[in-house]
């Protein structure tokens, strides 16, 4: 039990530095293209930021340890197959250059290695309820907010040429980059803290899900070096591909998905970085005209947004069955 354990915190802490790979574009991707800084300053200044922000709260690991499965129905082989589902999943994305949701896929690989252990009974439904919703009125909330800054930014600075307002908005993104990642150590890195507390409840090392400092601290390292390893491919597609920004809307984008971000993280909720920090800076290219966002790469995204959950529910799904084959 215990080498499972052991196992179970080492897979848990490669899917969080390839969570952290994936997701460096959600608190880089806008201040690299807009050149506000160098690609190793900001890959530095979001790892720091992500294990601060980490250590924030534990109401999302929480809320992942009680509201996604039924922890009393769970054993270490449920939790190591999601972790290995999604750990498979963010690298491949990751490689492809397609920013993804880590969320979606670890609630969607918990799923399936638990329905795989013990059907629909051993899911917490209710919980589920309120995940999902949150996780699917975040982004249109991150467009509306995103859209909201950016139109009220342009309405009271309106007379200012754009050489003065991207000077100025220059030195807000720094400050709005480092909340970014702030805000996503203290959501992302809050899910496999919940998951290895779920796996040290279920193998009776601890009596309830509390986290313990450890968890915090290593799933907070790992985290950071994760985004430290800095997923180029990804930063492409989310910050220039996407859309052509300048430093003001990169500053709209990240406050905005901050707010998100924080109130969520805040209250407990998990939620798509990912696919806030996205959907605001298409709210906030929305606000240049429609077409200055590339929607044919956007719907790539939104096609892999879609895939995420299902796909990793039926690989965690699978790969619970071959391990419990294999014994």
């Amino acid at each position: 039990m215990a080498d499972l354990v052991i196992f179970t915190i080492i897979v848990a802490v490669l899917f969080d530095i390839s969570n952290g790979w994936n997701d460096s574009a959600n608190a880089i991707a806008t201040v690299v293209s807009t050149r506000v800084l160098s690609p190793i300053i900001a890959v530095l200044l979001a790892a720091a930021m992500n294990i601060a922000g980490a250590f924030a709260t534990t109401a999302v690991a929480k809320t992942i340890g009680k509201n996604v499965v039924d922890p009393s129905a769970i054993v270490s082989v449920v939790v190591v197959s999601a972790l290995l589902a999604g750990f498979l999943w963010n690298w491949g994305m990751t490689w492809l250059g397609m920013p993804v949701s880590a969320s979606h896929a670890l609630i969607g690989s918990l799923m399936g290695a638990a329905m795989a252990h013990g059907g629909v009974a051993a899911l917490n439904i209710a919980g589920l309820k309120k995940i999902l919703l949150a996780l699917l009125i975040s982004p249109p909330l991150g467009m509306l907010i995103g859209y909201i800054l950016m139109m009220s930014i342009l309405k009271l600075f309106g007379t200012f040429s754009p050489g003065q307002l991207n000077k100025h908005f220059g030195r807000l993104q720094i400050l709005s980059s480092s909340f970014m990642a702030f805000g996503h150590g203290s959501n992302d890195a809050q899910k496999v803290m919940g998951i290895i507390t779920l796996a040290l409840f279920s193998g009776g090392y601890i009596q309830n899900i509390e986290v313990p400092f450890w968890v915090i601290l290593i799933c907070a390292l790992a985290m950071g070096l994760g985004t430290a390893l800095g997923g180029w491919k990804v930063i492409r597609t989310v910050g220039v591909n996407m859309l052509k920004l300048e430093p003001v809307h990169g500053f709209a984008a990240e406050t905005a998905a901050s707010a998100v971000i924080m109130g969520s993280s805040l209250s407990g909720m998990p939620v798509s970085t990912t696919h806030v920090i996205t959907s605001s800076i298409m709210g906030v290219g929305a606000t240049k005209r429609l077409s200055a966002v590339r929607w044919g790469v956007a719907g790539k995204i939104v096609m892999a947004w879609i895939f995420t959950l299902p796909a990793c529910f039926l690989t965690a799904f699978g790969i619970f069955l071959i391990l419990k084959g294999l014994g």
